[in-house]
């Protein structure tokens, strides 16, 4: 079945935007196993090694991927730093609604200049 295209021409270019959606899939594996027995801190240390790990292992086979099909557009140093924004986004998004955090404006401050840093790695070399 065809998708009605209503006179616009759609052009999606798989191995730019597919980094993008696995990496963003692959933080949200990552951030739980990192952080998200946090919210059990009287869970014996071994137990929740081991649940981190397990999801550890879901977000490579998105993580992987990611890179192989992203290095067809992308440098290694951008899809690093790509990688490093997505982490930060969805780490700020985890920690404010899962572990109820605040985000300050000294965090937000150094976010900021993280994102500075990668507009300068995406930038045409001067």
């Amino acid at each position: 079945m065809a998708i009605p295209s209503f006179g616009v021409q759609m052009s999606i270019n798989f191995p730019a935007i597919a980094p993008i959606l696995l990496l963003t899939a692959s933080n949200l594996f990552m951030t739980f196993a990192w952080y998200g027995h946090l919210k059990f801190p009287n869970q014996a240390l071994w137990i929740v090694v081991l649940a981190s790990w397990g999801i550890a292992f879901f977000e490579y086979w998105l993580a992987v991927p990611a890179n192989r099909i992203g290095h067809q557009v992308y440098s290694a140093a951008e899809l690093k730093t790509m990688q490093e924004v997505i982490t930060l986004i969805v780490f700020s998004v985890f920690s404010v609604t899962y572990l109820g955090e605040n985000l300050t404006f000294n965090h937000l401050v150094g976010f900021a200049l993280i994102a500075g840093g990668a507009f300068f790695v995406f930038m045409r070399p001067l």
